[in-house]
């Protein structure tokens, strides 16, 4: 079965400005279970992530600064949001989320985090609503347990995953590969193992052909045993800040192309959701669970 990691915290309320955004967390479960897609059986709900698996990625005075509610003011503009106990036990459980659906991957093949891929945390800040880097966290976990000995991470956000290039950058056993847009936040980009820049406007059809030619060549070279993908549905042509023209069913065939292949090949993958910004909620929640009706699809 494919294990959905799930916490009512993920929907944590904020200022009326951040609620927005928080709907999906509430709305995507609710409307998978609605429909049939998922059981109350596929999900599970992850405890708070160890401070010592955390600090395999990240300084340890950053990790004290959000433990003991110490962020300056501007670290806090930084990062989007007012530091809070229930924000920073939000990220510690969304990451453990991320490692737990890592481990059930390992032995279902794929599982899935209702949230996670936040993959504009660094080692020692936040930004762009990024406190901790679950992916960062779940990798090194991995690789000190001895669960895997490459990684591929598959970030296709609309925004490139500077934190996440920049935390593995010096880490030969993790291969980052980004597709985003190349005007997009952030405007300073790391060097991701593999970057691919968008132009604005782009297509569906541009979108797809660069995704089918590119994936298949990357497990090729780079022989993963184990993937994690951020399905960021901000790619949409209705998102508020994605500025590509991409339509709700090319969405959808990249998340079928994307873990058709990595079922094809055997390699286990953990799906985070990352970004979606579309003004009618109804839009992000729908694109999401494409996501997780192609998983269950193919993996249940």
């Amino acid at each position: 079965m494919v294990r959905i990691a799930f916490d009512p915290i993920y929907a944590h309320p904020l200022p009326e400005n951040h609620r927005f955004p928080m709907l999906k967390y509430e709305l995507i479960p609710a409307q998978l279970i609605y429909e049939g897609t998922c059981t109350e059986s596929h999900f599970f709900n992850p405890s708070i992530c160890p401070e010592e698996v955390i600090l395999l990625t990240h300084k340890k005075e950053y990790l004290d600064k959000l433990l003991n509610q110490q962020l300056s003011a501007s670290e806090q503009r930084k990062i989007g949001f007012p530091q809070s106990p229930e924000l920073i036990q939000r990220e510690l459980i969304i990451t453990q989320g991320t490692i737990d659906a890592a481990l059930y991957a390992l032995e279902n093949g794929a599982a899935l985090n209702i949230a996670g891929g936040t993959h504009h945390a660094f080692a020692e800040s936040g930004e762009g609503f990024c406190l901790l880097n679950d992916m960062a966290i779940a990798s090194n976990y991995l690789l000190k347990n001895g669960l895997s000995n490459k990684i591929l991470i598959i970030d296709l956000d609309v925004h490139q995953g500077n934190g996440t290039a920049k935390l593995m950058e010096n880490e030969p056993r993790v291969f980052t590969f980004s597709m985003h847009g190349a005007t997009n936040y952030p405007i300073r980009k790391e060097k991701s193992d593999l970057d691919i820049g968008l132009e604005n406007g782009a297509t569906s059809e541009t979108y797809l052909s660069i995704l089918y030619e590119t994936l298949p060549k990357l497990l090729a070279t780079v022989k993963p045993d184990f993937a994690f993908y951020l399905a960021g549905v901000d790619i949409l042509s209705t998102d508020k800040f994605g500025k590509l023209q991409v339509s709700m069913e090319a969405c959808k065939q990249r998340d079928e192309f994307v873990l058709t292949l990595l079922k094809k090949n055997n390699i286990p993958v953990t799906v985070v959701l990352g970004g979606g910004y579309s003004p009618d909620i109804k839009t992000i929640v729908e694109a999401h669970c494409n996501t997780f009706r192609i998983a269950i699809d193919l993996f249940d």
